[in-house]
């Protein structure tokens, strides 16, 4: 009889997949303490930040056929120059159809009342954050989008 390595079944083995989140918003500031309350609210993460919505998408499109690298939660700033926070939904809209399911919160001061209606009214978004972003309304974020 041939000697086995040592396998632990499968029923047993305990598959710990942490938590994707992008963070895309331009004022650094801002990034820095959302990825603080996320590095305060969850240990199983994997946090990416961006400081530009092309640089997201670009990421987004080249990990498309790696759902493990995509993400699950996105923080995002509407208010941004270049490819704003709604074009890069509508961009995102085309390149994740088929794909895993994103939560989408966007994270902005809100001193436009027609975005936050909008943000309200959008399909593509789970909720809307002004920011800076409190313990509570993160940890009930991903308290949510985790599965």
């Amino acid at each position: 009889m041939a000697n086995l390595p040592n396998f632990t079944p499968l029923t047993t083995q305990v598959i710990d997949t942490p938590l994707v989140i992008w963070i895309i918003d331009d004022d650094l500031v801002s990034l820095y303490a959302t990825r603080y309350r996320i590095e305060q609210s969850e240990s199983n993460t994997k946090v990416f930040d961006f400081d530009t919505a092309e640089i997201a998408l670009r990421a987004y499109q080249e990990n498309i056929h790696d759902e493990r690298e995509l993400p699950d939660v996105i923080f995002l700033d509407l208010v941004m120059p270049g490819l704003n926070g709604w074009q890069f939904l509508e961009e995102l809209a085309k390149t994740s159809k088929t794909c895993k399911k994103t939560d989408v919160y966007v994270l902005s001061a809100f001193s436009n009342s027609k975005d936050r209606m909008q943000a309200k009214a959008h399909m593509a978004i789970s909720g809307h954050f002004d920011k800076p972003l409190s313990k509570i309304d993160m940890d009930r974020t991903l308290l949510t989008s985790n599965p």
